[in-house]
């Protein structure tokens, strides 16, 4: 198997992708936070000394997305139309899960964009929340969905 993200030299290059046809591509991320119910109890509440949680959360989420190519090495710059964020509440847990959907027209696509966006906004949940629950686990960070690309359409089974 032939690795993309390195040259004929074995050095690391980004892809070229200026032959391949711009297309819509989406991409569909989720992770969750579990934490203790009295964690849970403040954010669901309002109750929070750094603010309002989940709506940082979001906010953090999307400015997540839009730096990907500033974290992620070989992660082109992207002009992204769209970004989506959603967050469940999951009382049976207790925690939250939350849903980055990014979106554009382009030569590549976006499933970096929505997994650093999900994890960037659960780690902004812990931030704001550690004071009072320092064991909160972020888990199961993961791509739900993409279409668009050479590569088509993906979606996660459901089992």
């Amino acid at each position: 198997m032939e690795l993309t993200h390195l040259d004929k030299n074995d050095h690391p290059t980004m892809v070229d992708v200026s032959q391949k046809a711009a297309t819509t591509r989406v991409a569909v991320a989720s992770g969750t936070i579990s934490m203790s119910q009295e964690a849970f109890d403040v954010v669901v509440q309002e109750r929070a000394k750094k603010g309002p949680v989940l709506q940082t959360a979001i906010i953090a989420a999307i400015q997540g997305t839009k730096r990907t190519p500033e974290l992620i090495p070989m992660c082109h710059p992207l002009l992204l139309s769209s970004i989506h964020c959603d967050v469940e509440e999951l009382p049976s847990l207790p925690g939250f899960k939350l849903i980055v959907t990014a979106k554009l027209t382009g030569q590549t696509g976006v499933e970096m964009e929505a997994l650093t966006g999900t994890t960037i906004g659960l780690l902004t949940i812990y931030d704001m929340v550690k004071a009072i629950d320092k064991g909160m686990v972020i888990s199961n960070v993961q791509l739900e969905s993409k279409s668009g690309g050479k590569s088509g359409n993906y979606m996660r089974s459901q089992s």
